[in-house]
C-alpha cells in the first residue's frame, strides 16, 4: 500500500464533488455499472473518476481506496 493507504496525511487531497460521491459509493461496495445508474452517468465517466481520485490518494486500487475514504472519514453523507 501507498502511504495516503497507511497513515492520513497532515491535509486530505482536495476531490471534487462528483469523485466524492463516487468514492462513497465505492466505500459502500457498489460496481462501476451501479455507480454510474445511482449517479445518472456514464459507466466511463466513473472510470475515468475513479483514475483520477485514486491518483490523488496515492492508491493502486478501488479497495485501498475505500479504506482511505474511510479513516478520513469520507464514506458518511
Amino acid at each position: 500500500m501507498h502511504a495516503a493507504a497507511n497513515s492520513l496525511e497532515s491535509t486530505p487531497p482536495q476531490l471534487t464533488r462528483t469523485q466524492m460521491e463516487v468514492l462513497r459509493h465505492v466505500h459502500s461496495g457498489l460496481l462501476n455499472k451501479q455507480i454510474a445508474h445511482e449517479l445518472g452517468i456514464a459507466e466511463a465517466t466513473v472510470k475515468v473518476h475513479m483514475t483520477a481520485l485514486m491518483r490523488k490518494l496515492n492508491v493502486r486500487n478501488r479497495t485501498q481506496a475505500a479504506i482511505v475514504a474511510g479513516n478520513y472519514g469520507w464514506s458518511r453523507p
